[in-house]
């Protein structure tokens, strides 16, 4: 199975983002080529279907954006992976098929390779997508958040952020997937100080060698 292209959006607002994704979405065929988007945002809050809107407790002049992904809100800001996924899941082998939570597993294990690869220890919470660390003082921290859309016909947008080198007090103005009081917290914090772009490249190997697995 071939793996899906690697697109490196840069610095874009979500809204154009967004609009984008859905745009693609809309018009792709069965032989439409899947497409990892690499992209980095400017501030923003970013509220799934789920999402109670009083979890922004204050947004301090950042936008507010709702989406249709699944989950709870969560911020997008400099020093963060971003990393959408639009893939058709209707490609896969019948006899090995990536169901949404199969899914969400890939792109899970895919963030806690390239953790390790960096020497920092990521873990799952059953319930809670996403990467938590799992030892060390920064224990049950949240470090990459994860939402998707899955449409009916198999195709899916939105994905995963991984926080790298942040400004993160803007976490602290919303209740981070809508969990008051969780901890969040990036690579740079952790000890590992490493240019975006390598973990953007890292990131990206690491999804693209999962979903042609």
């Amino acid at each position: 199975m071939s793996q899906p292209t690697s697109i490196q959006r840069g610095l874009e607002p979500y809204e154009i983002t967004f609009a984008a994704m859905r745009a693609f979405t809309d018009a792709r065929r069965t032989d439409t080529p899947d497409e990892l988007w690499i992209v980095e945002h400017p501030p923003v809050f970013t509220l799934g279907l789920g999402a109670d809107p009083a979890n922004v407790l204050d947004a301090h002049d950042i936008p507010v954006v709702q989406t249709d992904r699944g989950g709870e809100v969560t911020y997008h800001g400099p020093g963060q992976v971003v990393i959408y996924l639009l893939i058709d899941l209707r490609r896969r082998d019948p006899r090995a098929r990536l169901l949404a939570r199969d899914f969400v597993h890939t792109i899970e294990q895919a963030v806690i390779d390239t953790l390790a690869a960096y020497n920092l220890p990521g873990e799952r919470r059953p319930g809670a997508p996403g990467i938590y660390v799992s030892n060390g003082p920064w224990q049950g921290a949240k470090i990459a958040a994860l939402g998707l859309k899955v449409r009916a016909n198999g195709c899916t947008y939105h994905g995963v952020s991984l926080n790298v080198a942040m400004d993160l007090t803007p976490f602290s103005w919303i209740h981070p997937c809508g969990y008051e009081g969780l901890a969040t917290v990036d690579m740079k914090t952790l000890g590992v100080g490493i240019p975006l772009v390598d973990v953007q490249s890292a990131l990206a190997h690491a999804l693209m060698a999962k979903l042609a697995g």
